[in-house]
């Protein structure tokens, strides 16, 4: 792992101008804060060596860096998934990838399903916590103190400081911001009605397939995390249809510009 993460970092500091002070993820539909990036460069991922390829429709595959108003930061533009075939450790590869370019801050964001009676369709919820029923940790096998503690603390996973800050960046700007807890599945498949009401009944306010694992790295990591999710669907009782990746793009779309507003800001705080 110590090997790849080196080879893979000197390869990308090379094209480098400078140091990325905050990392981006950018989940389903949620790709066009790049258009926001000025004097920016790409390297796709399929040119980076060790670097998985994104599968996904919605995910570009790109690895984005350049100027976000005063900040120099580094944007994954399209992440990987288990349900990919890639195993924890190479979905959480990036990240540590990022550590190593010099992040400070790590922001990730996702598309994901609403259970949480109260939320509605485009609802922007804020990640104060999370359940991980994947079956797995991207922390399991070998370990190396160089990467973290073989046994992170994970009291507090997503930062209370950038979570506030969000929360008053929505609000001056008329934006209605959850929070809530999200609750990571493998997926493909989307939940079942008895899968969505025993997911509300264990504490969670909205579920996906992604974000945890990287948060999960993160933590161990020592990178302070903010994470937060499009609510594309609902999978509440009387409230559940029909949905296809096409919808969940669309619906993640049509909230993309007040999301790139908070994301913006909030990067710009820091």
């Amino acid at each position: 792992m110590l090997k790849k993460l080196q080879k893979t970092t000197d390869f990308i500091k090379k094209k480098l101008p400078d140091i990325p002070e905050a990392g981006i993820v950018l989940g389903t539909g949620l790709g066009k804060l790049v258009d926001e990036i000025k004097d920016q460069q790409s390297i796709f991922y399929n040119e980076i060596p060790n670097f998985p390829v994104s599968t996904v429709q919605g995910h570009e595959g790109r690895l984005i860096f350049g100027n976000l108003g005063n900040k120099f930061i580094v944007a994954m533009q399209g992440r990987f998934h288990y349900y990919e075939g890639w195993s924890f450790e190479e979905i959480t590869f990036p990240i540590r990838i990022m550590k190593y370019l010099g992040i400070n801050s790590l922001f990730l964001s996702n598309a994901s399903g609403g259970v949480n009676p109260d939320f509605e369709i485009g609802d922007i919820m804020i990640i104060t916590d999370h359940i991980n029923l994947m079956p797995g940790n991207p922390l399991i096998g070998t370990h190396d103190e160089k990467l973290g503690p073989r046994f992170p603390d994970m009291s507090i996973v997503y930062d209370p400081g950038l979570i506030s800050k969000a929360l008053e960046i929505a609000e001056a700007n008329n934006m209605k911001a959850r929070t809530g807890v999200y609750a990571a599945v493998s997926g493909p498949t989307y939940e079942t009605p008895v899968e969505y009401k025993y997911i509300r009944q264990i504490g969670a306010d909205a579920v996906g397939m992604s974000t945890v694992p990287e948060a999960i790295v993160a933590r161990q990591m020592n990178i302070p995390c903010f994470a937060a999710s499009v609510i594309t669907d609902l999978g509440v009782e009387g409230k559940i249809v029909e949905i296809s990746h096409d919808d969940v793009i669309d619906v993640a779309g049509m909230t993309e510009p007040k999301f790139t507003l908070l994301i913006k800001e909030l990067i710009l705080s820091i």
